[in-house]
């Protein structure tokens, strides 16, 4: 039977069969071994082949269907390159809080640039705008919708008292959305919003360290009342970057990408190169400088590919 991973915890996967119904599976020792490079052999929202044991409820996955895409980070488990987050999906919806917590501009970058390289749409969700009490809070959040508004679509939301949610719900209407963010950015609770029959777990953020508690373990795929899924996932504190070729990197950032065109060598690397119409675009305020610093810090992180 073929169906769809909805849950993975390392040992044992929650697939939705063909047939509607669910089933507890484990994964054979060949497939284990195909999947060397990650953490992961099975991620959240592959499509797999699996048999069923005589239990009706139980069963083993033979065999991982080739994925649309995925998105990937590098792991944190040293004995591993990296772990994927999710697959097959339509688009990503980065959860970015500008206070309580902050998201850092880093991490931003490097998660809409993997998504750009996995060929991801991606959507930016500017969340707890209700904590809007000043004019401080209003110059950050104007602040990031400056840098990533003219790029990506920004939607201003708010888990607490549905602002905004509307639209993201004609969003997600009927596709794959994978939503991620850092600890703390209100992912759950947005979600729950969503579609409150899922009611997921929620924490308050620690107010000492102005950091989120884990809530979620485990990513996991959701079934929508009104059609779609959507992808749960744990709190991610940074966002290591794998396998991409440092002559590729401005590709990702789409704004460089388009002005590189017009640089003097083809070859140009944006960096220190004559002629460079990057650069001149960072000075003259068309390219943010702020995506431009980053841009260089993934750059100059490694020789060869950025791991």
């Amino acid at each position: 039977m073929q169906g769809r991973v909805l849950k993975s915890t390392g040992s044992w996967y929650t697939i939705l069969g063909d047939d509607g119904l669910t089933y507890k599976c484990t994964v054979r020792g060949k497939l284990r071994l195909k999947s060397s490079r990650t953490t992961n052999p099975i991620t959240v929202g592959d499509k797999v082949e699996f048999d069923i044991e005589s239990d009706g409820q139980t069963g083993n996955v033979r065999n991982v269907l080739p994925r649309k895409n995925y998105i990937i980070r590098k792991s944190s488990n040293l004995s591993r390159e990296s772990h994927i987050i999710a697959a097959n999906i339509d688009q990503a919806m980065l959860v970015v809080t500008v206070d309580f917590p902050e998201t850092n501009l880093v991490f931003i970058d490097r998660y809409l640039a993997t998504a750009e390289a996995y060929q991801i749409p991606a959507i930016l969700l500017f969340n707890k705008i209700d904590l809007r009490s000043d004019a401080q809070f209003d110059a950050k959040l104007n602040h990031f919708e400056s840098i990533y508004k003219p790029i990506y679509p920004c939607h201003r939301v708010s888990a607490k008292t549905g602002e905004g949610l509307e639209e993201v719900r004609k969003i997600i209407l009927g596709r794959v959305s994978l939503f991620s963010g850092n600890s703390g950015v209100g992912k759950s609770a947005l979600i729950n919003r969503l579609d409150p029959t899922l009611n997921l777990k929620t924490a308050d953020i620690s107010h000492y360290h102005l950091k989120g508690r884990h809530t979620t373990t485990f990513s996991e795929m959701f079934a929508l009342n009104e059609g779609g899924f959507i992808i749960d996932t744990p709190g991610i504190k940074g966002f290591g970057l794998v396998d991409m070729d440092k002559r590729e990197i401005f590709h990702f950032f789409p704004e460089i990408f388009k002005i590189s065109a017009n640089c003097l060598y083809h070859n140009c690397t944006h960096q220190d190169e004559p002629g460079c119409a990057v650069k001149d675009a960072v000075e003259k305020n068309i390219i943010n400088p702020s995506r431009y610093i980053n841009y260089l810090s993934i750059m100059n992180n490694s020789e060869g590919k950025y791991r």
